[in-house]
């Protein structure tokens, strides 16, 4: 599943920087605020695996390879792409709620990021990033995974900064959910003694 993520990653950077490719790219995977809801929640599966603009793809490439890949190996493929999906839909509704308080509000955004492209996987790695660090009890990583999210907007207070907060909020519920319907089970709770 990793190696077919970046591959479709790298199949949509070539072709969207084609004089002939630009626009289906953005048909297929370019989510903005200003976007219908309807057409916004069709194109997020694939605006994962879409490039943004304004970052080297190198950047988003590593992050699919190393992220996702520890999360396939850790949590399997389905998962995987499931805590990604819900990542990345956090961001993308976050995305209409900041622009309905506003810009005076902490939480808000401007009316110009009602037109900014969101795409590229850093939500679904954030996402993936705090779920595999909570499943295999790595809280002090986890813990400055958010710390550098936060980090990020106290300097660079952006569209893609808040989306990133979103996705670690929604993440974070997924993990109390599962926390209280499937425990996760050790083998000390099982009864059997600790593996060698």
């Amino acid at each position: 599943m990793t190696i077919g993520a970046v591959c479709l990653t790298s199949v949509f950077q070539i072709v969207q920087n084609t004089s002939w490719g630009f626009q289906p790219v953005q048909n297929l995977g370019s989510v903005k605020a200003a976007d219908p809801l309807w057409l916004a929640l069709l194109r997020t599966p694939l605006s994962l695996f879409v490039p943004a603009l304004d970052l080297p793809v190198w950047g988003a490439l590593a992050q699919i390879l190393l992220v996702f890949g520890i999360s396939e190996i850790c949590i399997g493929w389905w998962r995987t792409l499931l805590i990604g999906y819900v990542a990345t839909l956090a961001g993308t509704t976050y995305a209409r709620i900041g622009l309905a308080l506003g810009h005076d509000h902490p939480f808000g955004l401007p009316v110009s990021d009602r037109i900014v492209n969101d795409t590229g996987p850093s939500a679904a790695v954030v996402g993936l990033a705090l779920y595999v660090c909570w499943r295999y009890r790595a809280y002090l990583t986890g813990a400055l995974v958010i710390l550098a999210m936060i980090g990020e907007v106290l300097v660079k207070d952006n569209l893609a900064g808040k989306e990133h907060l979103a996705a670690i909020a929604a993440v974070m519920a997924v993990c109390v959910v599962r926390a209280q319907w499937h425990p996760v089970r050790t083998p000390a709770a099982l009864g059997q003694p600790p593996p060698p």
